[in-house]
């Protein structure tokens, strides 16, 4: 049932409802009301016109916006297709065609064309500071820098406070090698706008010149600037370890690695630092958390090598080396420390052949020429390593290991005159330098000090080096020096004249069998022998040279010895034991024959029968 009728009672017919009409409901006092009051009345306005059409655009700028959005997509092919059509329409006059054109070039490396086309964009209009700063790019990607630095030069005259141009002046003023406008012009870059990269190129010409203090400020301000970043942090490590300030360095590094625990040049730089401490086997496991990003690290390998090599498990580190060799095979770093390890383990050849690698694309280190220079003198060529030492000594004004090394040499092949030179100049070089020398090193120089002023001394005299055995190396001096100092060769022989001519060899005797009696036979004929012939006595004056007499034993006073009290008696000689006999027993072949035709004895001569 519906709501509001009562239950029971009857419907309304449905011609009552028809019939009904409804009147309208009229409200009272409506009548009442005065429509002619002075109420003003709002006049009606002209009706609204109808909305133009849009305006529509230049056919030279119609399909900028699809073009912009297929090169943000990187959909370049159809984006290529696009700029034809527009070119095509607009007769080569559409900037931003022409502009969206030279940038897919440039990522497509065809620089020239990009540069050509960046150009017509300037000549479309030339007021754009835009245009010539993309201009002044692929100048400078075609290593045009002073062309760049013009055209840099006249786009900041268009936009003075616009910190890009300023760095991009700075960074072709670094590859002109005007350090100072370099400085200058990132400077003002960065009071316009900080930004990273400009933190880098300024510390980056800081390091250039040479002066690491005002790297480490430039850094400083860049990790307060961006202070998670763990590049910047890595970085101030590693210029803090050029100075020594180990502790510093760590908390650098160690940031870096919070930031970031998989950063590898953060792992690697922490792990050169323990290994510099002599704490190898925590930098290998830095090493190996690193080797898991970057297996094919060549840096990360020489230094696993080093690390063995530190450890003297030098099978292992040369293995290590050879990787990071066969990774990078022109990095002289890499070869020096493989010519190393295979001075020390008494590999001269291999030594000398990866040092010979090293030179040809290093030609200006004098610790590679020391090394080859005590190679060589292993390799027994004195001519050669002489001239490896005269090398280094000039390539090297300050290191005094060098002439020490060159005064060892010389005084082994003889040339004490020029030894004592080579020495002086070592001293000088201490001198100058006011470094500490270490033990290994003040020894050997105290040595070759003393050799010079008494002459031949036998502190140089070496055994004959021993033969190579790689798994089991005999210890050597080599990793406890710097690079250039290494323990020098054994004394050569001096040369007396012509070799002498060997004699022919003997036949091969026939050995007859050995008698264990024959030596005192020998001996008692040659005593006999003397007994029989009488000894000259030598002359007094000729007794041992012509040595003084021999003087007095102690506690005599100098006086002759005192007559015995007790004389010598038979019955004392008769208590003396017999002296041994004399008589030998048979000699081999006596003792053969005697057994093969034996004497007749008297006792059987006896027992014979009477015939």
């Amino acid at each position: 049932m519906a709501d509001g009728v009562r239950e029971g009672s009857p419907l309304p017919d449905k011609t009552v409802l028809t019939e009904v009409v409804q009147e309208p409901v009229k409200i009272a006092g409506a009548s009442d009301i005065d429509t002619s009051s002075d109420v003003p009345s709002i006049p009606a306005g002209p009706p609204k016109p109808k909305p133009k059409r849009a305006p529509e655009l230049p056919i030279f700028e119609r399909k900028n916006w699809l073009i912009h959005l297929h090169y943000v997509r990187k959909e370049f092919d159809t984006c290529k297709s696009l700029i034809k059509e527009s070119m095509a329409e607009s007769g080569g006059m559409c900037e931003y065609a022409v502009y969206v054109q030279a940038l897919i070039l440039r990522q497509e490396g065809r620089i020239q064309e990009s540069l050509e086309l960046f150009q017509t964009c300037t000549l479309l209009n030339p007021h754009s500071a835009d245009n010539l700063k993309q201009v002044a790019r692929s100048l400078f990607l075609l290593a045009r820098h002073k062309a760049a630095l013009d055209v840099y030069n006249e786009a900041i005259k268009l936009n003075e406070r616009d910190w890009e141009i300023a760095h991009n002046q700075g960074v072709c003023n670094m590859y002109l090698r005007e350090y100072d406008k370099a400085k200058h012009c990132l400077t003002q870059a960065l009071t316009f706008k900080r930004h990273e990269i400009t933190f880098l190129m300024l510390g980056k010409i800081y390091l250039m010149e040479g002066n690491i203090n005002g790297a480490i400020d430039i850094y400083k301000q860049a990790v307060e600037y961006s202070p998670e970043n763990p590049d910047m942090l890595t970085t101030l490590g590693l210029l803090y370890m050029q100075v020594t300030q180990f502790q510093k360095a760590f908390e650098n590094l160690g940031n870096a690695m919070t930031y970031d625990p998989s950063h590898v040049k953060a792992i690697m730089a922490a792990g050169s630092m323990m290994q510099t401490h002599g704490d190898f086997d925590v930098a290998l496991n830095k090493y190996r958390v690193a080797a898991v990003g970057t297996p094919e690290s060549p840096p990360l390998w020489n230094n696993i090598g080093m690390a063995f090599f530190g450890k003297k498990k030098y099978v292992a580190a040369i293995s290590c080396l050879k990787r990071a060799n066969y990774l990078a095979p022109f990095d002289w770093k890499i070869l020096y420390n493989l010519g190393l390890v295979h001075l020390t383990m008494q590999q001269y050849a291999s030594a000398f052949h990866f040092l010979s690698a090293a030179i040809n694309l290093r030609p200006k280190m004098s610790a590679l020429f020391s090394l080859l220079a005590v190679a060589l003198s292993y390799l027994e060529d004195p001519d050669n390593a002489k001239q490896a030492y005269e090398q280094a000594i000039g390539l090297d004004q300050k290191d005094p290991n060098i002439p020490l090394n060159f005064a060892i040499f010389l005084y082994n092949k003889g040339d004490k005159r020029e030894a004592s030179s080579q020495f002086r100049e070592f001293e000088s070089r201490v001198k100058a330098g006011q470094m500490s020398l270490d033990a290994e090193t003040q020894e050997a120089a105290t040595k070759l000090a003393t050799a010079l002023q008494v002459g031949d001394s036998l502190v140089w005299k070496t055994q004959p080096k021993p033969e190579p055995q790689p798994e089991a190396p005999s210890d050597s001096n080599a990793n406890k020096l710097p690079p250039s100092y290494v323990k020098e060769p054994p004394v050569s022989q001096k040369d007396t004249g012509p070799p002498e001519v060997p004699p022919s060899p003997a036949p091969t005797p026939i050995i007859p069998p050995y008698d264990p009696y024959e030596d005192d036979r020998q001996s008692r004929a040659s005593h006999h022998q003397e007994a029989e012939t009488p000894t000259p006595h030598p002359a007094p004056n000729r007794v041992m040279g012509g040595l003084p007499p021999l003087a007095a034993m102690g506690g005599m006073g100098g006086k002759a010895l005192p007559a015995l009290s007790r004389t010598i008696r038979q019955s004392d000689i008769d208590k003396l034991p017999p002296p041994p006999s004399t008589e030998l027993p048979p000699s081999y072949d006596e003792a053969i024959d005697e057994h093969e035709h034996p004497p007749p004895s008297k006792e059987k001569r006896q027992m014979e029968p009477a015939m």
